[in-house]
């Protein structure tokens, strides 16, 4: 199964937008502390609403999700760089980097919540950010929009280790029979 690392960037109706977003980040490349390089490769969508999506792609970095401390802090090194350029990016109405976040939300499932769902690392439009109660928890980003500042990613071994999921469902056990 790929557990995509991306930024994923709703860009409204204007199938142009998405595309203009798409040229600004299609080609980019990083170098990695440790040496290795990534490529962005974008693809762009159209949700069930007819909005448009970016989708940027970096290279190098897993598609299997974080297995370990060193693939989160690549990841979150990457997200840093994503955020960095996402600052002087062309318009969009709200985007968000992170593993499996392509189309995390429809324009209409996130002003239909009322108040602003709280995504570390979600950035608002600030027209959408003032639809939704110009929530404190926000914060500058760039000209013309606000974020939930970024948290990194994050390794959780329970998640990917079997071994370690059998040792704690033993403990349970023994923790529900004494």
């Amino acid at each position: 199964m790929t557990w995509a690392f991306s930024l994923s960037a709703e860009c409204g109706a204007k199938q142009v937008a998405a595309e203009q977003f798409a040229q600004y980040f299609d080609g980019l490349s990083y170098l990695f502390s440790n040496g290795n390089a990534s490529q962005c490769h974008t693809a762009i969508f159209q949700d069930i609403e007819g909005n448009w999506w970016c989708q940027v792609c970096p290279s190098g970095i897993s598609e299997a999700g974080i297995e370990g401390s060193d693939i989160a802090y690549q990841m979150t090194e990457l997200g840093i760089e994503l955020y960095q350029q996402l600052q002087s990016a062309p318009p969009f109405r709200y985007a968000l980097v992170g593993v499996e976040v392509d189309e995390f939300r429809t324009y209409s499932e996130l002003i239909s919540e009322g108040t602003v769902p709280r995504f570390p690392g979600l950035v608002l439009a600030e027209a959408v950010w003032q639809s939704l109660g110009a929530s404190t928890l926000f914060q500058p980003f760039s000209t013309g929009y606000v974020w939930c500042p970024y948290e990194g990613e994050v390794y959780k071994p329970l998640m990917v280790s079997p071994d370690l999921k059998n040792k704690l469902s033993e403990l349970l056990a023994l923790k529900c029979v004494s």
